[in-house]
Formats: structure tokens, C-alpha cells, sequence
């Protein structure tokens, strides 16, 4: 058994891998690691299944052809050099991401900002908590999180903000269920949607988005008209600016709060009591405070009311950022961030100083670089003319993402190192290097609580792939950097990190990991997880020239009114089994059962002004571009607003591509981009035709208005709809083999069957104005035992039919939307124990409990009438 880390997010659990084959490996939690304590979300629990080789880069390529490591690895020192001789240090750049190890990341932000001399590296975390990192820095002197999942344990009353933990981070969110089954503790959801997480909580605030600045402000007003403000904590620990107070009850009346908010007053009243008898609060808070023009204000108006009550650096009192990557916080602790020279160090003069006589080196970087949005724009105006993107997928992820696609596709040179053979940003790359992947990583990463664990290799590197910091050094090294790169193994790195984070630091920052300098290779190796830190803040000592927090003056700017031509509000997000572009997920049978096809979600009201349906397709457009969506109604969502997913890629859908629709604006502190809200207008797509296709063999471009595919036990679906002939589509997608067919012109249907040696193949199915048959039971026909008669393939069901299970809620159980309810009306099941114990469903990863409760929740409503 190898003790390591899960690959996704900010909770960063503990896994317990046991290697059963070359490529195969038992996934459990492991019960010693404190972040999870062996439990695991479904995406952790089927890891398993994503261990493969289908899809990975295996050897370097140079302009589409197979190359030599060498002839690579020099190709891309020599452009970078010549580029940077030609133009100058900051004509380069480095696009990295928090699924680097924290080793990795030390090595690129060395290289870029300590040799060639620029800032301009910046990572995808910027996408997700750079407004975190900005609030901290300006509230505490350095971006630190100063709350553990301990706290979660001790608290009375957590706020959840711009947080669907319990599908983000679904093992955070059993704690806090754990949490309150335990000791009684009350649980209020501040976010524009209904989602999961609204199931179990005391009160859900559905605010307008961008009002949580007025929100917070509102509540420190009260705080202070009520006398909790803790004035002795004030006096010893924090600065207040002049005026701090005056400015905070400007339109903080109980009324004015509520109508900038748009909730109802007697909610907020509710909210601000809550908050007021229970002293033991946290704040947890993520992408929709972060995600923001307004991100870092956000998070300082959370911060402020922390401080102002003197709720941080008490058990179970504190605001908590939980991130969503599993080495965002390795990424900030090393520098990565384009804002940040190293080890939590910034770039006053003295501090590049420092940095350059413990690097040995004469050209550190001596001011900021590009942060992500304007590095793209950069690259677009062609300032930027070389980039290395390590480990992630800009043209999908980044906001206005066809705008980045042409900046790519007109920039001299652009070399990614990835995992993945074929993704939307490789694809415009003149230079590829096989990089490893989970599961053969072997260094460090950080979790949202501040915890360092060990992410081990549990498989040998395949093919001609290499971990990223070797990667990394040997480009430093052909770039004449020899001795400074001179690193043979992570401990070697992480040995340097540490002594970087003590070096002439005097406590003057937090971070200071310098206990590990010199940690020999079998204590690196045999490394347990440790929080470094401690209880932040617990002697009220801050990071700064004072030793004192700050409180930082913070308005609610007014928001605009909707558009004439854009009249609705898009907001982007997560589902809750799969991860950024799907590279590692969509490998997973499992994981893809539980949401197919990328859908938008619109208030059923707004859907019957639109004329769209459930399961329509629909448009989304924007300023910047659009793409098609399912419709899926949920009253969930405020009028006026629709949630699309971010996950689909062009690899996957022709529609789903979220990334086209955000607007490259970003928060002017953090340099944050917006996601939650931007301008736009929905419209029904009219088809002429639907249909779907279950192959054994991933099919090739398919040329249709929709056309999403999704893994699925032994093959590959695909659900389709256009207009015009199909007799096209049918010659494409059907492989060779014995076909049966069942054409309806009448009707508008056709049925394809492909036989070979007995066995299914393929099946494609259309209809023009009909119903189209379940998917699951012709799935189950693709596996090597399934026999089915060619009437039942063509029927599209068993001669002995079973009960329609519906939708996938439990992926560990493969449990459906319809047995659950059925269960629950006919053998009056009333919670989530209870259904358990009947289906299973719940009993694993705990992912789906949110969604049972609702079902539950649905099914009393039904009864009561």
C-alpha cells in the first residue's frame, strides 16, 4: 500500500493505493491523513479508473512529428533564448497550474523569474483564488489562510459564500454534516442558486450576484449597533482607518441591505441573528466571492467582519478561502503567481535583494509580470512572442476563450507540457513534451488548510514521459543555467524551498518551512502530512510592519442593470463528478453517468418566455461568443440568470464551451477574471432530428449541430441532434459488421445495429418526431458477456424489461433518480440513513447525499400536495 494524495481539490484528502496491475490500482481513503480520515468524493473513489494509458503524450513532438527528448529539449532553450536576446526578457512567458507539484512549480518560478528575469509566469489558479490571495495580503500582511477543517469540528455557525461545497468539495461538506449531527451546528448558504448545498441548511440567502460586499457591510453594521463588535481585540491587534465606520453604515440599514441584495428582509434579519449568537463562526467561502470584477473587496468585507468581531484565531472562529486545485496553495507558497516573487515574498527592493543572493543570480525580476488575462493579451498584440503552458488548458479555461485561441494560434512559438496527447490548447502548440501524469508524480502539495503531503509515484514513468521539474531544469541547464539547476531528485528541490522560506526571514513571514532545510531523502521520502503555521494568528501577531491586522474600507459599487440586448445574467461553475476540461475524468465510465451532456440551467419562468423545454437545445450568446447547451429548468435558479457548466471541450461537444462566453474583464486588485456574471441572451434551438450512438470504438469528428460524447462502460455515447438528411452521419459513425436496420418513414425513426462475431458494436438511433429509447440497458449490450436478439437491439429495450432507473445520482452504486424515489414512496423512507440502508445509494463517498435529500425533500412536497 503506497500512502499519497488525491489529484483534485483543495481538500486535498489522503489516499491509501494499492497497485494490482501495470496500470491498475485499488483507491481508498486513507484513515491517517487528517484532511480526510479515509473518506473520499466520487471523483477520489473512482481515480482508478483513470489510470490508463488511452490518451497520453508519450514522446516529445515537433510540429505534429515524433522527436528526440534532446532535439526537444534544445529546440526549446534555443527560441527562448533568441527570442529573449531579440526582445528582451519580458518578449517570454510561463502559463503554469495548480495540478503541478509544489517542486515543480519552485523550478519553472526560478527559471522564469530568477535567470530569465521576468514575472511573466503566472498559473490557472489566478482563475480561481488570486482575490483570496489579494484580500489576505491586504487584510493580514501575507496570504495566509488562517483556518484548519478542525475549525469546521468546533464551530457553531459556518457560512457558506459562493460555495456549492457539498459538489466542489463533498468531503469538506460531510465533515460539516458530521459537524452538526454532532453538536447541533447551524449551517446558512449565501449564493445565488439553490444548489445541494441549500439541502441541509438552517437558511439559504439566494442574493443578487455582486451584492456581497453591501451583504457583509450590512452585517458589521449591525454587529456594531448590537455591541458585538469586539472593541479590546481591535485595540490590540488591528488598525482602523479614519472614517472606517461611517463608510461601513452608509446604506447598512437592515432595508437598504435587503433591497441591494434582493432578499427579503425578515431573511436577513434571520441571517444577521445567527451570525450575532454564535460567536464560533466560519466564514467559508470560494468561487462565487473570488470569481468576481469585485473579488478581492469581497473577501476583505468577510475578512473585516471577522476581525471587527475578533472571530480568527479561535477554534471554530475564522474566514476560511477553500481552493479548488490540489496545488494551488504550493503554487503561492514557491511564487507562482505573477504577483509574488517567492516564498511568500513580494518584490520590494530588499526582497529581490534577498531572493537573488540566495539564487546566486544577477537578473531576478524586479516587479510583477502579466497576470493571466493581460498575459493573453499580450500574446494577442504580439508583446509575447515564446510561452510555456505546463499542465493545463487555457483555450477552454480562460475567460473570451476564442480570443486566447487566436492569440495562440498567432504567437511565434508555444510549447505545452501535458499528460494528454490531444487537448483544445496542444493542438496549437509547435512543441509538446510528455509530462507525467497522477500516479507516477512524486514531490509535494498543499492543501486549502495549509497541510503538506506527499503525492507518491505508484507507476513507472511510461513511454518518453518526464516529471515536470526535470522538464523544467534541463531547458534551465541547455540555457547555459548548468549548476543552478542541478537538481536529481524532488527532495533536492523541496530541500531548497524550504531554506528559501527561512532564509534571513527572522518571522518577519509566516511561512517558514525552513524545519525541512535539511531533510535527509528518507525523511522526504517517508514524509507525513504537516501544517505549517500552526494556529495562525492565535496570538494576534499579524504579518505586517505593524504586527497588526488591517481593516480595509470596502463599498458596494452599484450594480448594473440588465442589458436590452443582453437581458440575462450567465453564471459558470462546476458539476460535481467531473474537473476542469474533463483530461482525467471523461476517462471515467463512472463519473460520466452522473451529468452527459453540458446543460444550462434557466428558471422554468424565464424558460416559458423563451418557449424553451426541458431538454431543448438552447443557445447561450454573449459579447464575446456563444455555444449550444441542453436545457435543463430549475427553479433553483433566480429569474434572470442561467448557470452553465465549464468542463466541455471541443474534444468532447460541439457545444458546452463555456469559456467562449465570459468577458476578459477582471477584478483590479487580484486580476481575478469575472465568471459569475456576465451579460447574456438565451434562444431555443429548433432541430429537425435527434438521436444518440453506442459504439465500442471512440468515433472519429462528427459533422452534426450537437454532437457530445461521454465515456461509458466499454465504449462511448453520443447524443445527437441537427437537421437535414442523415443518411450522411450513418455512413460515418457505423463501423463494419453484420447491420440490422429498422427504418420508419412514417414515423420519422431509424434504427442501426452493427453485429460482429455476435457481439454488439455499434447502435445509432434517430427520430424525427418520436421518443428515443433508454440509453442504459442498449450501454449494458456493449459488455463481452450481453447476447441481446437483434428484435431487442432494434426495440432498443429486454424482452423482460426492467424499471426505468432514471438519471445516475449515485455513481458508487449506479443508482437512478427513479429507484430512489420509488423506494422512498413505497417503503416511506424519510432521510438519507434510511435510503441507504435500502439502495447503498449514499453509503460510499457521500457525493449524492445532497441530491437524496432533495429527492426526499421532493417526494414529501408530492404527498402533502
Amino acid at each position: 500500500m503506497i500512502r499519497t494524495t488525491c489529484a483534485y481539490c483543495g481538500v486535498g484528502c489522503g489516499i491509501a493505493a494499492t497497485v494490482t496491475g501495470a496500470r491498475t490500482v485499488e483507491i481508498k481513503g486513507d484513515p491517517e491523513h487528517p484532511a480526510n480520515h479515509g473518506k473520499l468524493c466520487s471523483k477520489g473513489t473512482h481515480l482508478g479508473e483513470t489510470t490508463s494509458l488511452e490518451g497520453r503524450l508519450l514522446h516529445p513532438v515537433i510540429n505534429g512529428k515524433r522527436a528526440s527528448w534532446d532535439k526537444a529539449l534544445d529546440l526549446v532553450a534555443k527560441r527562448f533564448r533568441d527570442t529573449i536576446a531579440e526582445h528582451g526578457p519580458n518578449s517570454v512567458a510561463f502559463y503554469v497550474s495548480g495540478q503541478l507539484l509544489t517542486e515543480d512549480y519552485y523550478v519553472a518560478n526560478k527559471l522564469m523569474k530568477g535567470f530569465i528575469g521576468s514575472a511573466n509566469i503566472d498559473t490557472n489558479s489566478r482563475l480561481c483564488m488570486s482575490s483570496a490571495v489579494a484580500g489576505h495580503m491586504r487584510a493580514f500582511g501575507e496570504d495566509v489562510v488562517p483556518a484548519s477543517y478542525d475549525d469546521l469540528d468546533a464551530a457553531d455557525l459556518i457560512v457558506l459564500v459562493g460555495s456549492n461545497t457539498a459538489w466542489c468539495h463533498p468531503v469538506a461538506y460531510q465533515r460539516i454534516l458530521a459537524a452538526r449531527a454532532a453538536r447541533g451546528t447551524r449551517i446558512v448558504v449565501i449564493d445565488p442558486r439553490r444548489t445541494e448545498t441549500c439541502e441541509d441548511a438552517d437558511l439559504h440567502l439566494a442574493i443578487r450576484p455582486g451584492s456581497d460586499v453591501a451583504l457583509f457591510n450590512g452585517l458589521l453594521a449591525h454587529c456594531r449597533d448590537a455591541g458585538i463588535v469586539d472593541s479590546a481585540y481591535l485595540s490590540r491587534n488591528v488598525d482602523v482607518p479614519d472614517g472606517f465606520w461611517e463608510q461601513v453604515g452608509e446604506g447598512g440599514d437592515l432595508w437598504s441591505v435587503a433591497r441591494s441584495c434582493d432578499v427579503p428582509p425578515a431573511d436577513l434579519r434571520r441571517f444577521y441573528e445567527l451570525f450575532a449568537g454564535h460567536p464560533r463562526t466560519v466564514t467559508l467561502f470560494s468561487q462565487g466571492i473570488n470569481q468576481s470584477l469585485r473579488g478581492t473587496d469581497q473577501v476583505n468585507a468577510i475578512t473585516n467582519l471577522h476581525l471587527a468581531t475578533g472571530r480568527i484565531g479561535k477554534p471554530g472562529a475564522a474566514p476560511f478561502s477553500i481552493t479548488g486545485q490540489p496545488n494551488a496553495m504550493g503554487g503561492r507558497e514557491v511564487g507562482g503567481l505573477a504577483t509574488t516573487l517567492a516564498a511568500h515574498m513580494d518584490f520590494a527592493p530588499d526582497n529581490v535583494a534577498r531572493v537573488a543572493r540566495f539564487w546566486g543570480a544577477t537578473n531576478v525580476a524586479a516587479k510583477p509580470g502579466l497576470k493571466a488575462v493581460d498575459l493573453f493579451r499580450s500574446i494577442g498584440e504580439g508583446r509575447i512572442k515564446a510561452l510555456w503552458v505546463m499542465a493545463t488548458n487555457p483555450a477552454v479555461s480562460m475567460p473570451d476563450a476564442g480570443a486566447v485561441r487566436q492569440a495562440l494560434g498567432k504567437c511565434p512559438f508555444v510549447v505545452v507540457s501535458d499528460c494528454v496527447a490531444d487537448t483544445d490548447t496542444s493542438r496549437l502548440a509547435h512543441v509538446k513534451l510528455p509530462a507525467a501524469g497522477w500516479g507516477e508524480k512524486d514531490g509535494t502539495v498543499t492543501n486549502s488548510e495549509r497541510v503538506i503531503s506527499r503525492q507518491r509515484r505508484l507507476f513507472g514513468l511510461p513511454g518518453e514521459a518526464r516529471s515536470d521539474w526535470w522538464i523544467i531544469k534541463e531547458v534551465g541547464r541547455r540555457m547555459k543555467w548548468v549548476g543552478e539547476f542541478a537538481y536529481s531528485r524532488p527532495a533536492d528541490i523541496y530541500r531548497e524551498h524550504a531554506r528559501l522560506s527561512t532564509y534571513q526571514n527572522n518571522g518577519a513571514r509566516l511561512f517558514d518551512i525552513g524545519g525541512h532545510a535539511a531533510i535527509s531523502n528518507a525523511d522526504y521520502d517517508e514524509m507525513a502530512p504537516w501544517r505549517w503555521g500552526g494556529a495562525a494568528f492565535a496570538d494576534g501577531h499579524f504579518p505586517t510592519a505593524t504586527g497588526r491586522a488591517r481593516l480595509v474600507p470596502v463599498t458596494q459599487m452599484p450594480l448594473p442593470a440588465p442589458l436590452a440586448n443582453w437581458p440575462l445574467t450567465v453564471n459558470t461553475g462546476r458539476y460535481r463528478d467531473q474537473w476542469h476540461t474533463m483530461t482525467r475524468t471523461g476517462l471515467s465510465p463512472k463519473l460520466g453517468s452522473h451529468r452527459r451532456e453540458p446543460m444550462v440551467e434557466i428558471h422554468p419562468a424565464d424558460a416559458a418566455t423563451l418557449g424553451i423545454a426541458e431538454g431543448d437545445l438552447a443557445r447561450v450568446s454573449t459579447p464575446q461568443g456563444g455555444s449550444i447547451f441542453r436545457a435543463a429548468l430549475n427553479d433553483g435558479q433566480r429569474r434572470g440568470e442561467v448557470f452553465v457548466p465549464i468542463h466541455w471541450t471541443d474534444r468532447q461537444s460541439s457545444g458546452g464551451r463555456t469559456g467562449l462566453l465570459p468577458r476578459s474583464l477582471a477584478d483590479p486588485h487580484s486580476g481575478q477574471p469575472g465568471f459569475k456574471s456576465t451579460p447574456a441572451m438565451l434562444e431555443r434551438i429548433a432541430v429537425e432530428w435527434r438521436g444518440f450512438l453506442i459504439a465500442r470504438d471512440e468515433p472519429s469528428a462528427i459533422d452534426a449541430l450537437w454532437a457530445t460524447r461521454v465515456r461509458v462502460a466499454q465504449g462511448w455515447l453520443v447524443e445527437l441532434a441537427g437537421d437535414g438528411d442523415v443518411t450522411r452521419l450513418i455512413r460515418a459513425l457505423l463501423p463494419k459488421g453484420e447491420r440490422i436496420e429498422s427504418i420508419d418513414t412514417a414515423r420519422g425513426q431509424a434504427r442501426h445495429a452493427v453485429i460482429d462475431d455476435g457481439r454488439l458494436v455499434a447502435a445509432l438511433y434517430f427520430s424525427r418526431t418520436g421518443s428515443l429509447p433508454s440509453r442504459d440497458w442498449l450501454i449494458a449490450q456493449l459488455s463481452d458477456g450481453a447476447t441481446p436478439m437483434p428484435v431487442e437491439l432494434l426495440a432498443g429495450r429486454s424482452a423482460t424489461p426492467t424499471p426505468d432507473r432514471g438519471p445516475i445520482v449515485c455513481v458508487c452504486f449506479d443508482v437512478g433518480m427513479k429507484t430512489i424515489l420509488a423506494a422512498i414512496t413505497e417503503q416511506k423512507l424519510a432521510s438519507v440513513e434510511a435510503v441507504g440502508c435500502a439502495l447503498a445509494a449514499g453509503t460510499n463517498c457521500g457525493s449524492c447525499r445532497p441530491a437524496i435529500q432533495r429527492l426526499i425533500g421532493q417526494s414529501k412536497e408530492a404527498v402533502n400536495g
